[in-house]
């Protein structure tokens, strides 16, 4: 049984959530997204709540359900509140530097790294070390923070390279010479 499944959404007073044969249709102030569910799913809108349903308890079912109400959660979050992911860039010489929709990165290579932005994101450089991506779609926020990060990943020695501002590194010590 999927309790996350079986969580009804709290709709917003400014959201307004639209459900046409297989697809959710969700509009707020931020924007506008859709989404294409599995078939045998219903999703019904009761006063200012969306409920997800299943048509029984089959192992498909319940691996769909709780994904489906998941996905259409991050869409009303996302139409009303909006996604945001911070970058912090380490290392000597490391930067970002953003020329219309581009995002150039310098991060010790013999080469700089350019990153088209994908339409619907907002980047933002408040210094050249630090990159705000903010966006209506989760999964796209994160995807693009992700092949940033990828770009050059934090190393354990010294920190330097490209991490979450969350994120933790968990340092090493190196060689030690011996006496």
């Amino acid at each position: 049984m999927s309790r996350i499944g079986n969580k009804p959404i709290l709709l917003p007073a400014d959201v307004n959530v639209t459900v046409t044969n297989n697809t959710v249709n969700v509009k707020g102030p931020k924007g506008e997204l859709s989404f294409d569910f599995d078939s045998s799913l219903t999703v019904v809108v009761e006063d200012n709540h969306l409920l997800v349903k299943r048509p029984n308890d089959t192992k498909w079912s319940k691996t769909i359900h709780g994904t489906t109400r998941a996905l259409v959660h991050n869409m009303v979050e996302g139409v009303s509140k909006g996604f945001t992911k911070t970058l912090e860039i380490n290392g000597v010489g490391y930067r970002a530097q953003l020329s219309g929709n581009k995002l150039t990165v310098y991060a010790g290579y013999s080469h700089t790294v350019e990153l088209e932005v994908p339409s619907g994101l907002k980047v933002e450089l408040p210094k050249n070390t630090i990159i705000n991506i903010s966006g209506i779609d989760k999964q796209l926020v994160g995807q693009f923070a992700a092949e940033i990060r990828e770009i050059r990943k934090p190393e354990p020695y010294k920190g330097k390279g490209i991490k979450y501002s969350d994120e933790h590194v968990r340092r090493k010590e190196g060689k030690t010479a011996k006496k």
